[in-house]
């Protein structure tokens, strides 16, 4: 395998995807490490939204204290899973930061990108508050053109991941 996506986030639940990645078979030439800023937090709001209104807010908030602590926090959670798989003998780690919808910012990146597989994790929410986020590991399985790895941790396997990237 020549490349392969890795979609992170600061969530105890993403961390899991170090599991798996460490336990290929034969590591990819290149990683292409993804986070995704949810400019809207978990509103509803934003999955609500077009490209045309989504081009919008993205535009409004360049240069602004919150898209600054949105970069900051995606920074952070790329350098510490950067370190994380380098530490492992991986030698080519390239990171991506995009704005939007998660689920469809990895499959765009896939794309773009030409991987050959997607790992992500799953966040394992259940009830009323997956009807109201929904999940993008699901929603990247069902879109993805190429195979999509769900990486699935106990608390106990990826705790500290907060506080870890939040410190770093």
């Amino acid at each position: 395998m020549k490349k392969i996506l890795v979609a992170v986030d600061d969530t105890k639940d993403s961390k899991s995807v170090l599991t798996v990645f460490n336990n290929l078979v034969r590591p990819p030439e290149e990683v292409i490490l993804l986070h995704v800023e949810r400019l809207e937090g978990r509103s509803m709001m934003l999955d609500m939204l077009g490209e045309a209104e989504l081009s919008t807010l993205r535009e409004s908030l360049r240069g602004t204290e919150y898209k600054e602590e949105l970069d900051r926090k995606a920074e952070k959670i790329l350098n510490y899973y950067k370190k994380e798989l380098e530490s492992g003998g991986l030698i080519t780690v390239k990171t991506v930061i995009k704005e939007g919808i998660p689920s469809e910012e990895i499959l765009k990146t896939a794309e773009e990108e030409n991987v050959e597989l997607i790992i992500t994790g799953c966040g394992g929410s259940k009830g009323i508050d997956r009807l109201v986020r929904g999940c993008v590991s699901k929603d990247v399985e069902r879109g993805s053109a190429v195979p999509v790895l769900v990486a699935k941790g106990t608390v106990e396997e990826t705790s500290g991941l907060r506080e870890a990237t939040l410190a770093a």
